[in-house]
């Protein structure tokens, strides 16, 4: 027996894709203007947000048939807001200068509406281990798009990746700088992860008439 139906694979693949939660569903945003100017931080980002989704999905499925519909949303909360402070703590403890980085956007977590809105679609309703995949699936989609956003505008930006110089050296003019490339400052700014983003979109798009919306 196959660990994954057809229908288990398209929680994972859908979300990568033609459901992706920031370029389809158009949620989560908020991060990807925040913290996507350096590749590490977007990582990072990306893989907290991974294990909160996944864990909380699957907490949720769990007590979802013991938690009074009036006070879901409360519950829902606390259990986004303890798996927070729990990634909070590890990076602080196992990466602290990018956790003051990070700083306040790891805590925002709880308010990202992918993750509340996957409590309420679909880990309220399913089972643990369906609700672990979709978690995952749509945690997995909104981290590919943050990890591109953040390669594009460190490179672009800033010439380097991880905070290794691999255009050359703007200083001294080695690499891509001698022929007379020069970073793009703009790049670096919050604006220009909503155009990225936008970019993302149109590509997605034009490649599957599927997504074009009807006025």
């Amino acid at each position: 027996m196959a660990l994954l139906s057809k229908k288990d694979t398209k929680l994972i693949l859908d979300p990568l894709t033609d459901d992706n939660p920031i370029t389809i569903q158009v949620l989560g945003i908020c991060s990807a203007l925040a913290i996507t100017a350096q590749l590490k931080p977007s990582i990072v980002m990306a893989v907290s947000v991974i294990f909160v989704m996944g864990a909380g999905n699957v907490i949720i499925s769990l007590l979802r048939n013991v938690i009074p519909s009036k006070i879901r949303i409360i519950v829902q909360l606390i259990v986004v807001a303890t798996l927070v402070i729990i990634v909070d703590q590890v990076l602080k403890a196992f990466a602290y200068e990018l956790s003051k980085e990070l700083s306040v956007f790891i805590g925002l977590i709880i308010t990202n509406c992918i993750i509340m809105g996957r409590f309420e679609a679909f880990a309220l309703a399913n089972a643990p281990w369906r609700s672990f995949l979709d978690g995952i699936g749509n945690a997995l989609g909104y981290g590919v798009i943050l990890i591109i956003v953040g390669f594009f505008r460190e490179l672009l930006g800033s010439g380097t990746l991880f905070g290794f110089q691999v255009l050359g050296n703007p200083i001294t003019k080695t690499g891509l700088y001698a022929i007379g490339y020069e970073n793009n400052g703009f790049m670096v700014l919050p604006p220009m992860a909503l155009i990225v983003v936008g970019i993302i979109i149109w590509v997605q798009r034009s490649k599957n008439p599927a997504l074009f919306e009807e006025n």
